[in-house]
């Protein structure tokens, strides 16, 4: 087996997941990414490559399995402008997180960590996450979204423009950890600036962004992606650290009455 995908939970067999789970390795990250359009100039697989990439990382780096990315995500906001995104409903990725779930605590799971790396999935994924902790009184979840992960991340990712997608953070992280998704010739016109400040309402990217980016791709370096990566990879693994050591404030089962 090779060395990265030593925690990756296709990798294993279900002897291996067993014997990690009886063994106090009771947590697994579900890394949950989006297949849209990313502007001219990054590919529609950007928050997939993210969230795939930085799961593994951080999987090798604590111990924790990873399971397959899921591709697709509620990306309706991006519409039918432009060709490329396609979109889950957000009762279907509700229904996906919460079936899986159902399986992921039948086989041993007690703590799950919701890596999202598509702004959009956090409502639908944060209903899954109530579903889940109604249904068991045991099964810890956190969702954690890579965008505004800690506050020196968020400070990152917006620095160009508030409402980002697609600017110079994304663009960046791609230079860094996926170059052939990227189009360089395209980055200068690519720069679209961010129109949402002053909105009382929530607006659809086709009426937000003439090329369906938001910021300055323009602005974007391979040194600045790596530089980004390694404070997400450094910063989730620190939040995974603490989540395995976490337990709840009170031992009180919803089972047991006052």
């Amino acid at each position: 087996m090779d060395t990265s995908d030593k925690h990756a939970w296709a990798s294993l067999t279900w002897e291996e997941i067993r014997q990690k789970i009886a063994t106090g390795m009771d947590a697994v990250i579900f890394p949950i990414g989006a297949t849209e359009q990313h502007g001219p100039h990054l590919a529609t697989g950007m928050d997939s490559s993210l969230g795939s990439k930085l799961c593994q990382a951080v999987s090798e780096a604590t111990g924790v399995p990873s399971l397959p990315i899921l591709p697709y995500g509620c990306s309706l906001g991006h519409s039918h402008r432009w060709p490329g995104t396609l979109a889950l409903q957000p009762q279907t990725l509700i229904s996906i997180v919460s079936d899986l779930g159902d399986w992921l605590y039948r086989a041993g799971i007690r703590k799950l960590f919701l890596v999202n790396s598509h702004v959009t999935n956090a409502a639908p994924l944060r209903c899954a996450l109530e579903l889940l902790r109604a249904r068991y009184d045991d099964l810890s979840i956190g969702l954690l979204n890579t965008g505004s992960l800690t506050p020196r991340v968020a400070t990152a990712f917006s620095a160009d423009a508030e409402d980002w997608h697609a600017n110079a953070a994304e663009t960046s992280l791609m230079l860094a950890i996926d170059p052939a998704s990227t189009r360089p010739a395209l980055f200068e016109q690519a720069d679209d600036p961010d129109r949402t400040a002053a909105c009382v309402f929530s607006h659809p990217v086709n009426r937000t962004s003439r090329n369906g980016v938001t910021g300055s791709p323009s602005q974007a370096s391979r040194e600045a992606g790596e530089e980004l990566f390694a404070m997400l990879r450094d910063d989730l693994c620190e939040i995974v650290r603490r989540g395995l050591a976490e337990k709840p404030p009170l031992d009180q089962s919803f089972f047991e009455h006052a």
